[in-house]
């Protein structure tokens, strides 16, 4: 029986969302949605929250809960997602760091 070798099919720059075609912005906005919801998840599994808890103390209707606890991440905005982690008692921070290279004017 002959061995089957694998085949690197494609090969990133060093970052998905740049070969997914995504702008800076919208990669970086992707990049802070993610670690919000993960860490916002984090937050309610170490507490132990059912998702009726949530619905009160997020103030929010059960199927947004339920996409919340799933991580559809497509289906929440930022903004929400900043609320949700106030809600919990938890403090967001956003760290802006200066360009490595000069910007030409357009």
């Amino acid at each position: 029986m002959p061995n089957k070798t694998s085949v690197i099919t494609h090969v990133t720059r060093g970052d998905v969302l740049d070969d997914l075609g995504f702008s800076r912005s919208e990669a970086t906005a992707l990049k802070f949605k993610a670690d919000l919801l993960d860490a916002i998840r984090q937050e309610i599994e170490r507490r132990n929250y059912t998702q009726r808890q949530l619905v009160d103390i997020l103030d929010e209707h059960q199927p947004a809960v339920s996409n919340l606890l799933q991580g559809k991440i497509n289906q929440v905005s930022i903004e929400k997602l900043l609320r949700y982690s106030d809600r919990l008692g938890m403090r967001a921070r956003l760290k802006v760091l200066p360009a490595l290279r000069a910007v030409a004017a357009a």
